[in-house]
């Protein structure tokens, strides 16, 4: 089963491959052309010149030797910049993790040193007619600019831990659960927050036990979160506030399931007195249930494993 951060760097290389292939072609034909006017500053500025604009999306061309000393002017766009000629880019992240047995390699992103913004340096080698390297081209791209795969990234459905804050685990048997009001009025809150999920458009639950708090986010407005205190948690009236909506068809958790996962939450959270649950969250359309502990580990599971007794989750709470 693929953790989350495995995904993750999956569809980031995903993304890279595609950027690579369309920066390769272009930057080697610059390298090829540059071969010819190596060594002559004027010359070379000229050939950058005439082909950042065959370089799309690119901020900054220049040529370095094979030390990484800039041998070139800063070429943009819009014209030359001279500061950087003679520049040591040996230390930047860009040339001291370049592919050595590599033509053309494209970095990390990394934050670059004017702008402060996320960038990607592109670079390809320089030869002579022998084939002895001379040195490289280097196409800087700042990434907001660049031509980005239309699919966003999607989190596995997993179960992930995520251990917490260190100090806060080797304290934890030093303390013990203090009952809150939410603890007081779970029926009620519980009542509540299923008919505003199920019935009147609320689709992602943050609820905060020990604070008698909850955050949710509704379709209307999902960019934009709602603050529900320990009042409102226990004011049926708080569902007049939010229209009502048909559960949505591509909701993943079923609507009489929702119940449910309240009901499981109420077990994890007087199980144990010391290991007890401080959040719960609950988003119906990922499916995914998040829990926080006492000790500060995390947890996020798919709700039909949530619900699952038989999960190694609940193997020590039976």
């Amino acid at each position: 089963m693929k953790t989350a951060a495995k995904t993750l760097k999956e569809s980031i290389a995903r993304q890279r491959k595609d950027l690579s292939e369309r920066m390769e072609r272009p930057l080697k034909k610059t390298a090829l052309l540059s071969s010819r006017a190596w060594g002559n500053r004027k010359k070379l500025d000229h050939i950058l010149e005439y082909r950042i604009h065959r370089i799309s999306h690119c901020l900054f061309l220049y040529a370095l030797d094979a030390q990484g000393i800039q041998v070139s002017d800063n070429i943009t766009p819009e014209g030359i910049i001279t500061d950087d000629f003679g520049r040591d880019r040996s230390n930047r992240p860009y040339f001291e993790n370049r592919t050595l047995d590599l033509d053309f390699t494209l970095s990390e992103a990394y934050i670059s040193m004017r702008a402060k913004r996320p960038s990607l340096t592109a670079m390809h080698t320089v030869r002579d007619k022998e084939g002895k390297l001379l040195g490289y081209i280097g196409a800087d791209f700042d990434l907001r600019d660049m031509p980005m795969t239309k699919a966003i990234y999607k989190d596995p459905r997993s179960w992930l831990q995520i251990k917490g804050d260190p100090s806060i685990r080797e304290t934890v048997f030093a303390q013990e659960r203090s009952e809150s009001l939410l603890d007081q009025n779970l029926d009620t809150v519980f009542g509540i927050l299923t008919e505003l999920m199920a019935i009147h458009g609320v689709f992602h639950i943050m609820l905060h036990f020990s604070s008698s708090r909850a955050v949710v986010w509704h379709y209307d407005d999902p960019y934009s979160y709602r603050l529900l205190d320990f009042e409102s948690l226990i004011d049926p009236d708080i569902c007049l506030a939010f229209p009502k909506h048909s559960y949505p068809k591509n909701a993943l958790i079923p609507s009489e399931r929702i119940s449910e996962i309240w009901e499981s939450f109420r077990q994890l959270r007087f199980f144990d007195e010391t290991i007890y649950l401080r959040t719960g969250t609950v988003n119906i359309f990922n499916g995914i249930v998040g829990l926080t502990f006492s000790c500060d580990g995390s947890h996020y599971i798919p709700w039909d494993e949530f619900l699952n007794r038989e999960h190694v989750l609940w193997s020590d709470k039976k």
